[in-house]
């Protein structure tokens, strides 16, 4: 079996990079991806702080980075690695179709949103609870929603929310939130959006129909519960790393994988970029920064070698 030089395991905006700099770099990186192209990109609405681009859906920008990567070479295989095995020289990639071995791997598996883990939540997932308003912000028009977070996805997802949603209620459990300055005045200024502060969310209650009718809030200043009306409950309260192929691999803290300054794992033939590594800021143009550092971290590790 031919050994591959580069071999980039997930398709976000870090392994893109990734991709697009191993092929200018002269080398013909392979980027395994059992989805379409783009990570959380697809699921991101509106990105207004990516240099040089005033304004643009997270869908064309990930399209965008893709096409210019396959110019260059990037080749592209729509398959999710189900296993790897870690040797001294090269690593193993298994998935359903076939096996795969490389000299290097970046890892840029992104992450999933994180749950509330409260009554009603499983239960009524999809039923009016959502963790991506701009996948299913439509379905919602016309109803009143809450949005649960205060960071800057909740935010923006409340944001894009408002534009088919006839009230959109945002609730945090701190008296401040943590999102840009520029989000949390741009969702003051929008007559559909109101807030919640100092409250926590304790359960998520249906009706007669199956669907979400209400949630019951508690009130952390009079340490009170009450109910509050609402069809949606769109939950961002954070995302957990998808490390778990490389549990019992490489180090791992929380979940994300340790790397140092070159994105290089504890383990000499693994890379890791993007949310799945640890201090990742979780946004996309760092995840971009971390897939260029890994990829050319590798390519000097594949002249050296020459």
């Amino acid at each position: 079996m031919d050994i591959h030089d580069f071999i980039i395991v997930g398709g976000g905006a870090c392994g893109l990079t990734a991709g697009l700099y191993a092929a200018r770099g002269g080398i013909k990186p392979l980027l395994l991806e059992k989805n379409a192209p783009g990570g959380q990109l697809m699921l991101t609405d509106n990105i207004e702080n990516y240099p040089g681009i005033d304004h643009i859906n997270g869908f064309e920008l990930a399209q965008k980075m893709m096409q210019h990567a396959q110019r260059f070479g990037l080749e592209i295989k729509y398959e999710g690695v189900e296993e790897i095995d870690l040797h001294d020289d090269y690593v193993t990639l298994k998935t359903k179709k076939t096996e795969y071995k490389a000299k290097y791997v970046l890892f840029g598996l992104g992450s999933n949103p994180r749950k509330l883990g409260i009554p009603g939540e499983d239960e009524y997932r999809g039923k009016g609870v959502s963790y991506c308003a701009t996948c299913d912000g439509a379905f919602f028009r016309g109803k009143e929603c809450v949005v649960l977070g205060g960071g800057n996805s909740a935010l923006d997802e409340g944001i894009a929310l408002a534009e088919h949603a006839s009230k959109v209620t945002i609730i945090h459990r701190r008296e401040e939130f943590t999102a840009e300055q520029y989000l949390q005045d741009l969702a003051a200024k929008n007559e559909k959006i109101s807030f919640i502060m100092n409250h926590e969310v304790k359960e998520i209650k249906g009706g007669e129909d199956g669907k979400v009718k209400s949630v019951i809030l508690y009130d952390k200043g009079t340490e009170k519960e009450y109910e509050f009306p609402a069809q949606g409950v769109f939950v961002f309260v954070g995302y957990n790393p998808n490390s778990q192929l490389l549990e019992d691999k490489v180090e791992l803290e929380h979940g994300e994988i340790v790397v140092d300054q070159k994105m290089k794992s504890s383990h000499d033939r693994v890379y890791a970029g993007g949310d799945v590594r640890k201090n990742s800021v979780k946004q996309v143009i760092a995840s971009c920064g971390d897939g260029a550092i890994a990829a050319v971290s590798i390519l000097h590790k594949l002249r050296s070698q020459d």
